[in-house]
């Protein structure tokens, strides 16, 4: 197999999900870690290089890049137990991973970052605006997790899958 590389922040709950991964299916992660906080993922090399989103983390397999951090997650986890067989589940399973993306991780974990490495003060006028709808939308997100999650253990069928890695990192 490749080496494979993790372009990474480790206060990111995006990269410990890859990270999470990884350690679950055992296979070994170089990690290379870029301050996010200096700017690092939006040099020019970084951009012409590892990903011209300047976003992390990506996962590097040989000389091909893997941005996101759920692609990232289904390329090490693809033909392992966390990822159904049944063709249903798995459509269940990124339906919760879709989530994350766009309900729970933009607010939820957005809000957190803010407020746990920027600080308040830190913000912009726009930022500080967005914390009580954020809080609103990373609440409602939880509970609708927390309502599923009454009647069973896992967010899909009757084990892990990469959905409940998804949505742990930032809960």
């Amino acid at each position: 197999m490749e080496p494979l590389i993790l372009h990474e922040y480790a206060a990111s709950g995006n990269c410990y999900k890859v990270r999470l991964t990884a350690a679950l299916v055992g296979l070994p992660l170089e990690r290379r870690e870029y301050d996010i906080m200096k700017g690092v993922a939006r040099t020019p090399e970084f951009l012409a290089r590892v990903n011209a989103n300047g976003r992390i983390p990506v996962l590097q397999v040989g000389q091909s890049f893997i941005p996101e951090s759920n692609a990232a997650c289904f390329y090490l986890a693809d033909g392992s137990a966390l990822i159904p067989d049944d063709r249903f589940d798995r459509a269940d399973m990124l339906r919760w991973m879709f989530f994350e993306q766009y309900n729970h991780e933009p607010n939820v974990a957005t809000l957190r970052f803010w407020l746990a490495h920027v600080g308040e003060a830190g913000l912009t006028d726009v930022q500080r605006i967005q914390i009580g709808p954020k809080r609103a939308a990373g609440e409602a997100a939880l509970k609708l997790m927390d309502d599923h999650l009454e009647t069973r253990p896992f967010f899909v069928a009757d084990r892990p899958t990469l959905a409940d890695i998804a949505l742990y990192a930032y809960t």
